[in-house]
């Protein structure tokens, strides 16, 4: 089992969820996000829940990228070591190509991509000196294909980090480091609740059990939850294009 578990974007959704699991399972948890006082409050729940293990966070905002690395170093110097780094961190997009909103739309594909890249950098260079380590990203079935609308350039970025992760995996390949790509389905986040066309969405403890099952299992990749994202996804790469516009 991977006894320390590095997750970003913890504050809130996601993020928060699978640390709640986690620790219930008594790992050690570095867990860091821009809001620092939700940080707090939930790291003063889990140690109250479970008192065995260890519980440490740190203010982190992803896109600053030396500070990535920073907070990351901190994380393993205090736990001793980083067992599973979770990418997590990320958000929405809101606004279609065109429409006059490129600095949202660059911010979510800063966020979602760019910091991506140097989470794994991070991760990857604790990994290789530990020549042990479990690497996740978090894509989205919204990477398959390209979406229209607002969803123009978060599927781009989730597609990326996939091809991303698949880089790694080949990188990686043979040795102890293992390398995880998800792609979650619809569920209920703060990213998806306005959300009106949500097919097949499920709650977040449904959602975040079939994570962190996912994730333990250290596949190359896996959809979640795996009905009916699974085959949905061999159906939406398959689809025509024509039909796929008409329907999504």
């Amino acid at each position: 089992m991977r006894k320390t578990i590095l997750i970003t974007g913890a504050s809130t959704g996601l993020g928060e969820g699978m640390a709640r699991a986690w620790a219930a399972q008594g790992c050690n948890l570095a867990l860091c996000a821009r809001r620092t006082e939700k940080l707090v409050q939930l790291q003063s729940e889990l140690l109250a829940s479970h008192p065995d293990i260890q519980v440490v966070v740190r203010s982190l905002d992803v896109c600053n990228y030396d500070q990535v690395f920073e907070v990351f170093r901190d994380f393993r110097e205090e736990l001793g070591s980083l067992d599973r780094v979770v990418v997590n961190a990320g958000m929405g997009s809101k606004t279609a190509i065109g429409h006059g909103d490129f600095a949202s739309n660059r911010q979510a594909a800063e966020t979602n991509f760019v910091a991506a890249i140097a989470q794994c950098e991070a991760a990857m260079e604790i990994f290789r000196a530990q020549n042990a380590g479990h690497l996740v990203l978090m894509s989205s079935v919204s990477g398959v294909r390209g979406f229209r609308g607002p969803f123009n350039v978060y599927a781009a970025t989730k597609a990326a980090v996939a091809a991303l992760a698949e880089g790694l995996q080949l990188d990686t390949r043979g040795t102890p480091i293992r390398v995880t790509s998800i792609l979650p389905g619809y569920i209920l986040t703060d990213i998806n609740r306005e959300v009106k066309n949500a097919p097949f969405r499920v709650d977040l403890d449904t959602g975040v059990k079939a994570l962190v099952k996912a994730i333990d299992s250290e596949k190359r990749r896996a959809y979640v939850p795996w009905w009916p994202w699974t085959p949905l996804s061999y159906v939406l790469k398959a689809m025509p294009f024509g039909l796929f516009a008409r329907t999504m």
